[in-house]
């Protein structure tokens, strides 16, 4: 076996293999005796077929395999114990690769086109300011998580008269053409409804204004619009529902009005736990404000990266061989044109020297990803997602347990170590250079993303 490398240039190479007789002699004859071996053909027995007949049958198959094998195996020893730092993958270079039969050859040659990453020197100017927002969460998205908690906290009370957003509860009782109640038809006790979601705005009408014990005939098909739904409020099966038609008396039963929680220490209980220290509502607002700002930023930092990286890129020069990059792309990536390519090029070039420069960062700093910070990111993003929904005190326990559950997926964890190492780099960045802090609005913030 026999591996040389050719420099074209600083970021081209060839790199040839040359596999002779004796690099895989021993161990094709081995797989031939292993066919033999296994080998049943009419007119001899088991194990007893000519061995000429075997090679003559698998031996040239077996010899392109094994030959292929030894191939991808020691060209990418070679590219480790050489430490290049390659970008895509080896190409084969079909002019200085010799035409061969495998068939009547013994000794094969290989070209291979490579494209080393250039050296990239990452420095760092005190001098350059990089631009870091603070968004302020303002009394709008306060209000707004205000009335989250007081809807979350709050509860039905009982009403006296039907008001448009009440839910009433009550018994459905089926009529016949005369309005009379049919002795073997659909009953059901105690259906809940809202009011707000009725479709027929003439029985929304009539049905406000009602107390407990009136009345209210209607057709619930025509009312909702949905015979599965309605088959779930009447409590029969999906072909009954589907059958149903003509009226039902509706008897009200209970009237009932959600209220909101009052905003009180007993609310500040509830969101916050027992030992809260919130005793007021601009204490209450004060600890919304930090949560939601502590919360923003996940997007100031979001922006600091996209920042950093076009400051970066656009600092630190370098070549990279693009033609080989081309033709790697359309390699790899045989569903795209040409013109495909081509049009989204300076974006992948963009991508791949952000790249470059992180992992010159991470290595000039000596970044290491451990798996305690991997579980610590996954608990995090546990914490995220439950915050989505109103949840800000979810125990340690759970959102370990969680975050465990996330890392199961191996796509996710890839992911979150990714994350993991940028965050690293970037807190790099931010050591080593002037920060530029700058108050924001939400809403200026976004129309600075849309740009």
């Amino acid at each position: 076996m026999n591996i040389t490398r050719e420099n074209i240039n600083d970021l081209n190479s060839i790199v040839t293999v040359k596999i002779e007789k004796n690099d895989y002699e021993a161990t094709v004859a081995e797989q031939l005796k292993e066919y033999r071996k296994k080998a049943n053909m009419p007119g001899f027995r088991p194990g007893k077929v000519p061995a000429g007949l075997i090679k003559k049958m698998y031996g040239k198959a077996i010899l392109a395999e094994e030959v292929n094998k030894m191939l991808s195996e020691n060209l990418s020893k070679f590219i480790v114990e050489e430490k290049l730092n390659i970008l895509g993958e080896p190409l084969p270079n079909e002019d200085k690769t010799p035409s061969f039969d495998f068939e009547t050859a013994q000794d094969f040659e290989f070209a291979f086109d490579i494209a080393v990453a250039p050296e990239v020197e990452v420095k760092f100017d005190k001098r350059k300011k990089y631009p870091y927002y603070l968004i302020q969460a303002d009394d709008k998205m306060i209000d707004q998580q205000v009335d989250q908690y007081t809807s979350k906290f709050g509860a039905n009370e009982a009403a006296e008269t039907v008001e448009d957003k009440d839910t009433i509860r009550g018994n459905f009782v089926q009529l016949d053409a005369e309005g009379n109640e049919l002795e073997d038809g659909i009953k059901a006790e105690q259906v809940v409804i809202a009011v707000d979601v009725m479709k027929d705005e003439e029985v929304k009408k009539e049905i406000i204004g009602k107390k407990a014990g009136d009345t209210i005939v209607f057709d619930p098909i025509k009312v909702y619009d949905n015979r599965h739904e309605v088959g779930h409020m009447l409590n029969i099966s999906h072909e009954e529902a589907e059958n149903v038609e003509g009226d039902f008396k509706f008897k009200l039963t209970e009237i009932l009005r959600f209220k909101k929680a009052e905003v009180n220490e007993d609310l500040f209980k509830k969101a916050f736990g027992d030992d809260t220290e919130i005793k007021t509502e601009e204490e209450f607002r004060n600890k919304l404000k930090a949560d939601l700002e502590e919360q923003l930023k996940y997007s100031s930092d979001y922006k600091f990266t996209i920042d950093s990286r076009d400051i970066l890129i656009e600092k630190i020069e370098m070549e990279l061989p693009e033609e080989f990059l081309k033709r790697w792309l359309k390699t790899t990536n045989n569903e795209l044109t040409d013109q495909q390519i081509e049009d989204d090029f300076d974006n992948f070039m963009k991508d791949l020297r952000w790249q470059l420069i992180k992992d010159r960062i991470a290595k000039d700093n000596e970044i290491e990803i451990k798996q305690e910070d991997i579980q610590a990111m996954a608990k995090e993003v546990a914490a995220m997602q439950f915050r989505q929904y109103g949840m800000f005190d979810m125990p340690d326990e759970q959102l370990n347990a969680f975050g465990e559950q996330i890392l199961q997926n191996k796509e996710e964890k890839q992911r979150i170590t990714t994350r993991v190492q940028e965050d690293k780099i970037m807190a790099v960045i931010k050591e080593n250079v002037s920060i530029d802090e700058k108050e924001i609005s939400q809403e200026d913030f976004n129309k600075l993303l849309e740009k």
